[in-house]
């Protein structure tokens, strides 16, 4: 309770209070438009595989582009990183609003559009993420990053309610209005609230991407970076190809999209919950491979479950999975390495989280076009439990060399 009560009290202060609200109703907005988008392509009549690719596209730049944006992140003024990336980002719904008014919307389109939201979000991503450190103390990181994954998958809840109740009376173009609208209040606070590039203390590596092969030379920092990649690769093409389970095999309407999606927000609210209560002193190694297990396991009994009653469950249990996993080894990652390579760290992350999601949606996508979804949903659950469990045996082992190199 005393945990509990002190992540409370750190959402109080005004200055992670106020970026926690803005990012609420950011995440809420983008949100809104991940649910009506692949619906919207799916209407226009593409494919399984243009559904993944559309996810590959917003998520692919970061393999390229990630690594600038943790050198941006460690160098540059983050909130100006922030706004101006942000600003070119939410031009991308309201090119969509506009194509929708003008009934010329294509699916090549909106795959476009996604590829400029992957670079704007691989180049700003890593300031986003580091903001949370130069907010909190050091030893309340892992609190302040539970309480921004709250916030997150509270809008996972909130945003596709949102989007089902405006889908549902046919209007899917009012979601990309929302999303536009929704990056304003964010933008804002970072150019108000959020801090000044401090004056750098210790100097930073001479090429700009140094740091993160040192960062990769630590075997926890890696066993962390591994089991987040696994995550992303196998088991975030769930989410992803909710919509095709719930229209083409549950033969499902908008709302039963939305419903879907808010279980797996609400299974991310309760696992980041969950977090809020743990004490700090508890491994967050053992507790992100436990979790990352778990969620693979989960991803075997959805792509099996026969009726579409029990997915909106099975999505709750994926989502706690998923948050708990990511969060305790994004916790391990920040809290432990070097501050002068926080940036790099993070953009190393979301290079795994991103990077992976874009390449398991592609994979995934190819697959489903051969084998249907349910198949290639269940290959990638199967193959991830194995992995995982061979990936928590060798961090586990990484972590006991470590603290014992006699």
């Amino acid at each position: 309770m005393k945990t509990f009560r002190a992540s409370i009290d750190l959402l109080a202060t005004r200055r992670f209070g106020t970026f926690w609200c803005a990012s609420l109703l950011s995440s809420i907005g983008t949100w809104a438009q991940q649910v009506a988008e692949p619906w919207l392509l799916l209407s226009l009549g593409a494919s399984p595989f243009l559904i993944g690719l559309d996810s590959f596209a917003m998520n692919a730049p970061v393999w390229l582009l990630t690594l600038v944006g943790g050198a941006l992140a460690d160098r540059a003024d983050r909130r100006r990183v922030i706004a101006i990336f942000q600003s070119i980002q939410m031009l991308c719904p309201t090119a969509i609003t506009v194509l929708l008014l003008t009934r010329t919307v294509e699916p090549w389109m909106i795959i476009v559009i996604s590829v400029v939201v992957g670079v704007t979000d691989a180049l700003s991503m890593p300031s986003f993420q580091s903001i949370v450190p130069s907010l909190v103390p050091r030893d309340q990181i892992g609190r302040g990053l539970a309480l921004n994954s709250t916030q997150f998958n509270l809008s996972r809840i909130l945003g596709p309610a949102i989007a089902g109740v405006l889908m549902s009376k046919g209007s899917v173009m009012a979601c990309f209005i929302v999303s536009a609208a929704s990056y304003v209040p964010f933008i804002g606070v970072a150019l108000w609230i959020l801090p000044r590039r401090a004056h750098e203390t210790s100097p930073s590596p001479r090429h700009p991407f140094a740091g993160a092969g040192e960062i990769l030379r630590v075997r926890h920092l890696r066993g962390a970076l591994l089991t987040v990649l696994t995550t992303s690769v196998l088991c975030s093409p769930l989410v992803t190809f909710t919509p095709v389970l719930v229209r083409g095999v549950f033969h499902q309407s908008p709302r039963g999209l939305s419903t879907a999606l808010a279980a797996f927000g609400a299974g991310g609210l309760l696992g980041a919950a969950a977090l809020l209560g743990i004490a700090p002193t508890l491994d967050p190694r053992r507790l992100s491979s436990g979790s990352a297990i778990a969620y693979a396991a989960v991803l075997v009994l959805a792509a099996l479950s026969p009726r579409f009653w029990a997915l909106p469950p099975l999505l709750v249990l994926a989502g706690a999975s998923m948050t708990v996993s990511n969060t305790a080894a994004n916790s391990h990652l920040q809290s432990t390495t070097n501050p002068r390579l926080l940036g790099q760290t993070v953009s190393l992350y979301m290079l795994a989280m991103r990077g992976g999601l874009s390449l398991g949606a592609l994979l995934t996508g190819a697959t489903a076009n051969l084998l249907g979804v349910r198949n290639a949903l269940l290959l990638n659950g199967l193959a991830a439990v194995v992995i995982q469990t061979v990936q928590a045996r060798s961090w586990r082992r990484a972590s006991l060399l470590e603290s014992n190199p006699g």
